[in-house]
């Protein structure tokens, strides 16, 4: 039997290669290590929580308020424009996808082209064998920057060829090209589609100023 020594070594070991991740984000049960994805759509399901699946391990994902909010601008603006043009597909901060086996990730936005779905269906499955051509992830407090590097490496690994990092507290973005290319975006510029959404840009300060109310009554 492990002693409480080698437990707490254990999960300190964990939770470094998930990124310095707090220990409040993994769940204890199921144990770490032999978790599914069937866990992961379960426990959506009966607490409306939302798990990515690394390693056996279940972390939660963090996503608050405001995160959320620019999240859905995003949404809103780079849906009309794939809708418009028949690009592809917008999904939110709930889309689950497989990038690998017992890899699950949720990006806050993902855009997947017409091209991966072979009947031209978004299929049923809760959790599809799927890589987006263009992964988003809106940075929350509790968000290390280690794991956004595994997280970013593991997009591109999976065949994501475009990965925005928006970090809602500085008001700026990083854009990767590769898992060690990237342009930092300031406030006064913009995230470019480049060749994954051709023709798509959005300035952060567009982003952003859907924070403020622009009138008051």
């Amino acid at each position: 039997m492990s002693t409480i020594a080698e437990k707490t070594a254990a999960l300190a070991d964990l939770l470094e290669s998930l990124g310095g991740v707090a220990p409040g984000r993994v769940r204890l049960h199921p144990a770490p290590g032999i978790a599914t994805e069937q866990d992961v759509v379960e426990i959506h399901s009966r607490e409306r929580r939302l798990y990515e699946l690394v390693d056996g391990a279940l972390v939660e994902k963090m996503m608050g308020f405001r995160e959320s909010t620019i999240a859905c601008v995003l949404i809103r603006l780079l849906g009309a424009f794939v809708r418009e043009y028949d690009l592809g597909i917008v999904a939110g901060e709930a889309g689950m996808l497989r990038l690998a086996h017992g890899l699950v990730r949720i990006p806050d936005v993902s855009f997947v082209t017409w091209a991966k779905f072979p009947d031209l269906q978004v299929p049923a499955d809760p959790i599809p064998d799927l890589a987006p051509d263009l992964a988003v992830e809106v940075l929350s407090a509790g968000n290390t920057p280690r794991e956004m590097l595994r997280k970013v490496s593991e997009y591109f690994a999976a065949g994501v060829r475009l990965v925005w990092l928006i970090d809602a507290a500085t008001e700026t973005a990083k854009a990767y090209v590769s898992p060690t290319e990237f342009l930092v975006v300031q406030r006064d510029g913009e995230l470019d589609g480049r060749d994954v959404v051709p023709g798509f840009r959005v300035a952060l300060s567009t982003l952003f100023a859907e924070m403020t109310r622009a009138t008051k009554k």
